[in-house]
């Protein structure tokens, strides 16, 4: 499980010339910082980029997530079950199925190549997983905490905001991690949706390896470099993220 870590790391520290003469997992002969240098310099703007809509995409989508889980869990009314289900259909939906008559709608809405479309078509993507999730955790809230509410007077907008809203910081984190990893490894809809005026990082990461020749130490510096955002979510989060898992995972 570490050899191809290992390697990554190697081969990200080495020369052109090293790689060519040693293993990929052989210490460099010569420790040099070239490759995550220039996988910087072509990558430090698409990060910005990818930063940016992905935060947007995953607070919408999480919050989107949290009214439509409360809504299908608490609420119920005719056909709500039904709601939820076309709701979670949208989760085994595969981008590729939608992605034509994406593209015609994006380029017909005059946002094509830009930081609202990314924000947009993963807000939208992501909302049957939040919903999901959060459902499964509104569920386990006693209903007394609801009907003592509505015994003062509180209305479906003002439970939400003193009572749901209070309860839900490990679901947050929980679908926050998930969506914020999904939307950063993201390829394709970097790859149709954008061009050269917004380019993310997933698709800047691909042209390092350009078209004739690979520079591998840059490539693997380069795929470090998109990796961090990543790590650093899952370090901070880690700990919060088993306890949410776990927290919906028991009812009563």
């Amino acid at each position: 499980m570490i050899l191809p870590l290992w390697s990554g790391i190697m081969s990200a520290l080495k020369t052109q010339a090293d790689l060519a003469q040693t293993l990929p997992f052989a210490p460099p002969t010569t420790l040099v910082f070239d490759g995550f240098i220039a996988s910087y310099n072509e990558l430090i703007g698409p990060l910005f980029n990818s930063i940016l809509f992905t935060s947007i995409a995953t607070i919408l989508s999480c919050l989107l997530g949290s009214i439509c889980g409360f809504v299908v869990a608490k609420l119920k009314f005719r056909g709500s079950n039904t709601v939820f289900l076309l709701l979670t259909i949208g989760i085994f939906l595969p981008y590729q199925s939608i992605i034509i008559p994406l593209f015609i709608t994006i380029r017909n809405l005059g946002i094509y190549d830009s930081l609202w479309v990314m924000v947009l078509v993963h807000t939208i993507y992501g909302i049957p997983m939040t919903t999901l999730l959060f459902r499964s955790y509104y569920e386990s809230i006693p209903e007394s905490l609801f009907k003592a509410a509505k015994v003062d007077g509180a209305g479906i907008m003002t439970i939400y905001q003193r009572i749901i809203l209070p309860l839900s910081p490990l679901p947050f984190v929980v679908a926050g991690v998930f969506q914020f990893t999904s939307i950063w490894n993201d390829y394709l809809f970097a790859l149709t949706l954008t061009n050269i005026n917004f380019e993310p990082a997933s698709f800047a990461l691909s042209n390092i390896a350009g078209s004739t020749e690979t520079a591998w130490n840059n490539v693997m510096a380069g795929s470090f470099l998109y990796s961090l955002p990543v790590i650093i979510i899952f370090v901070l989060l880690g700990k919060y993220l088993m306890q949410g898992l776990m927290a919906g995972a028991v009812k009563g």
